[in-house]
């Protein structure tokens, strides 16, 4: 029989998506599922965007430009303007979402086995994506009873070894909800410069802040021109998942000229996903003040539910769409996978992220799931209300 890679076999499972095949069996029995386990908002996309889909009037889909229409970056140009994050349309190649960016961008600066460290718990598929591309994560602990705050630039010295070739955070952070402060990427910067490392963000989240905190992008400082990478994407900010449209943006020309490469190997980013990008940008500025006070509002309804619930601790999630949670149970994904096999009340249950799959750290997390705040607050306090149920009657069974 035909072996698989030892590579795809050690891809790990989705922390998000693998409980799907007990959910679907649930839904085939009859019961409604709350999804709290994906960051798939519920919230309309701007009109701008699906008009623009909708009136296209194309014969054909063509192909476009590896790096992505010059037009959709100079628009991408004048948006960061906007967060003071001045670049040109050279210093962006355009992605077939934020995953496909962050390949990108491992393989363009990593070699067989060489290192990236991450802050944990952090975003599940950054671990598959550093496995596809023979990398090696070296996580570092982040506290939950410390709020998720950055370690130290002493516990990152610490992990840096000859084949470390950069760190990862996202900012805001999935799933934590932290925001890191200026002072704590100003940290990370000075560490890129002095061990000469690349410092990729993650800044898809960035208008959700909850907090007076202000966002600090990674290319904010010209100090770290050659180091910073910024990952960004439509996703969350525009409610448009499924176009998968993200995008790299970096200074350093070398390296957007070595992705170049790659970003020539799959051709181009979807042309009507590039089209519905580029209208919602020009969403009036209203669209997303709505989106933030809308999630800021399901965040306080989640956390103050949540809190209320006996043996139940809840993250502050500062921004992004998400919260860690630590439940009274001993092993999170059991009690998920039950939630679905086992529970329901009045024919609904909850569908939840073990948040052991956040973490690299053997051990973490088994007592924890992420949540997300994605739906309106009436079904955020429903969910509350089952899940309520479902832990006492986990306790008995």
């Amino acid at each position: 029989m035909p072996q698989l890679s030892q590579k795809g076999k050690d891809l790990p499972s989705s922390p998000i998506r693998k409980l799907i095949k007990y959910a679907d069996q649930a839904k085939a029995n009859g019961v409604s599922i709350l999804h709290l386990n994906i960051g798939q908002p519920d919230i309309a996309a701007p009109k701008e965007a699906l008009d623009a889909v909708y009136q296209s009037n194309l014969d054909l889909l063509p192909y476009g430009t590896s790096q992505g229409t010059l037009r959709y970056r100079k628009k991408l140009c004048a948006y960061y303007a906007q967060h003071q994050i001045v670049v040109d349309p050279e210093n962006i190649l355009v992605t077939t979402g934020a995953s496909e960016a962050l390949t990108f961008c491992l393989n363009a600066i990593c070699d067989v086995g060489d290192e990236i460290i991450i802050p944990e718990p952090f975003y599940a598929n950054y671990n598959g994506f550093a496995k596809a591309a023979n990398v090696e994560v070296v996580p570092i602990i982040s506290d939950f009873d410390n709020g998720f705050a950055l370690p130290s630039p002493r516990e990152f010295q610490t992990k840096i070894t000859p084949k470390t070739k950069a760190v990862l955070i996202c900012n805001p952070n999935n799933p934590t909800g932290y925001v890191y402060s200026k002072k704590e990427i100003e940290a990370l910067g000075n560490l890129a410069i002095e061990n000469d490392l690349f410092l990729i963000v993650d800044e898809v989240y960035r208008e959700f802040i909850y907090t007076e905190s202000r966002h600090y992008s990674v290319l904010a400082n010209s100090r770290w021109k050659e180091h910073a990478i910024m990952i960004d994407s439509v996703s969350k900010r525009y409610s448009l998942c499924g176009a998968r449209v993200g995008c790299i943006v970096t200074r350093n020309e070398e390296l957007i000229q070595t992705i170049l490469k790659f970003a020539h190997l799959r051709l181009s980013p979807p042309t009507l996903a590039l089209i519905a990008s580029e209208a919602a940008l020009d969403a009036p500025k209203s669209y997303l003040e709505k989106v933030v006070a809308e999630y800021s509002k399901r965040r306080y309804v989640l956390k103050n539910a949540l809190e209320k619930i006996p043996g139940v601790k809840v993250s502050d999630p500062m921004g992004a769409l998400f919260c860690i949670v630590q439940l009274p149970v001993e092993n999170a994904e059991v009690f998920s996978k039950f939630l679905l096999t086992d529970f329901s009340d009045e024919r609904e249950t909850v569908m939840l992220a073990p948040a052991s799959g956040f973490y690299a750290s053997t051990g973490y997390g088994k007592n924890e799931v992420r949540i997300a705040f994605i739906l309106e607050s009436s079904k955020l306090l429903r969910a509350v209300a089952i899940l309520e149920k479902a832990l006492v009657a986990y306790s008995k069974s």
